[in-house]
């Protein structure tokens, strides 16, 4: 008996979709929005953002795994599982407004906070593969350059609120997260030709990881990517302090920096769909790295070419996320998908909390210009791991 082809999505499916992941995830980097009104407040030190952030990383990992491990997003509706992690981030989030006077407090509901973002993001994604079997590539792309865009939503609040408590921005994003999750859950269907449920995390992923050719290449080009990703993030308001002294600016311009990146997303995933992802990944991966690089020269360069070399970067750094997801999917055997995918983000985000960890605990001691050129050693071995994929045309996906 030939299976039923799949059903049309309602027209409203993708918008609905790629709002509410922009939306759900803009809980994430809210400490880092406020972080100069937390130190004010309570007299922290610099580098204590990197350790608030890790603690979401960190969150974000057991989440994954727990999900993954419980089958949650196959077993339950994944409809019902986005709106309940998004009223419970919101929760968390509200809580850690009450709590922030202990530092501790605040990065236990700031980890609990990703531990409920771990389903938001993936089980989006989930969403998307379940009504968008065909061009996935091109969904994962709006789908992450929402999740970026969402990510750098908390610099822009930052700067509309000049002058307001610091607490207005994490009221804002706890608000916005939750209605995320009612509006998908209320406008986005369930799908009649849902796939056959998961059965948990299967550890047969790891030798598929380790094993074959063309896994391993995507994965290891991922684990560079991830090296720099998020410690950019962390650092851009330190960077952009150096030639600005507006707090209001130094906001604008971490958005417009670090949100460029839905562009790099949403574009990358078109030109895969014509040349494949494999060297749309490798070129963005090579760009961002060799921003990295000119890191000395750009940091003392005019404002407009310093401007001009952030918002390549801020494109470049989160647009080859979707092709990286696209190849280990495409790659992986079918049966361990979900899987592979599901360890390779945790690695993937433990590395990013070691990177996180080292380059803001460097920066209290040494100049920035002299750490930069360090991050392009995740793009470059990465891009070196990529080989593989970009020599042969059936593995680009």
């Amino acid at each position: 008996m030939t299976p039923a082809s799949p059903i049309a999505a309602p027209a409203r499916v993708l918008p609905v979709l790629v709002l509410a992941q922009l939306a759900g995830t803009s809980t994430w980097f809210a400490v880092n929005a406020v972080m100069p009104d937390l130190q004010l407040a309570f007299g922290w030190a610099a580098s204590d953002v990197g350790t608030l952030t890790s603690a979401v990383q960190l969150g974000f990992i057991t989440g994954a795994l727990v999900f993954a491990l419980l089958s949650v997003a196959d077993r339950f509706s994944a409809r019902r599982v986005f709106l309940l992690c998004s009223l419970a981030q919101t929760v968390c989030t509200l809580a850690a407004v009450y709590a922030a006077e202990s530092f501790v407090a605040l990065c236990v509901w700031r980890a609990l906070t990703g531990f409920f973002l771990a389903g938001i993001y993936p089980v989006g994604m989930k969403i998307a593969a379940q009504w968008f079997p065909r061009g996935l590539g091109a969904a994962l792309g709006l789908l992450i350059g929402a999740l970026v865009l969402g990510s750098a939503f908390p610099h822009a609040l930052r700067a509309l609120s000049a002058g307001w408590p610091w607490q207005s921005v994490f009221y804002s994003v706890a608000a916005i997260a939750a209605a995320a999750g009612v509006a998908l859950f209320l406008l986005i269907p369930e799908p009649a030709h849902a796939p056959a449920r998961a059965v948990g995390l299967q550890f047969r992923a790891l030798w598929a990881v380790a094993g074959d050719r063309k896994v391993r290449a995507s994965v290891l080009g991922y684990f560079g990517h991830m090296w720099e990703l998020y410690t950019l993030w962390v650092l851009m308001p330190m960077i952009l302090a150096l030639r600005l002294s507006d707090p209001v600016a130094i906001s604008w311009w971490a958005f417009a920096a670090l949100g460029s990146g839905a562009l790099g997303c949403a574009v990358g995933g078109w030109i895969a769909q014509r040349a494949g992802s494999a060297p749309v990944a490798g070129v963005q991966l090579a760009v961002s790295g060799l921003c990295c690089l000119i890191a000395p020269w750009m940091l003392d360069a005019p404002f407009v070419l310093f401007a001009i070399w952030l918002v390549v970067w801020g494109i470049t750094i989160s647009g080859d996320s979707p092709q990286f997801s696209a190849l280990t999917a495409v790659n992986s055997p079918p049966a361990l998908v979900g899987s592979v995918l599901t360890l390779t983000n945790s690695i993937g985000f433990a590395i990013s909390i070691i990177s996180i960890q080292l380059f803001v605990s460097l920066a209290q001691h040494y100049p920035l210009a002299s750490l930069i050129p360090w991050m392009g050693l995740g793009p470059i071995l990465g891009v070196w791991a990529l080989f593989p994929l970009l020599r042969g045309r059936k593995d680009t996906g």
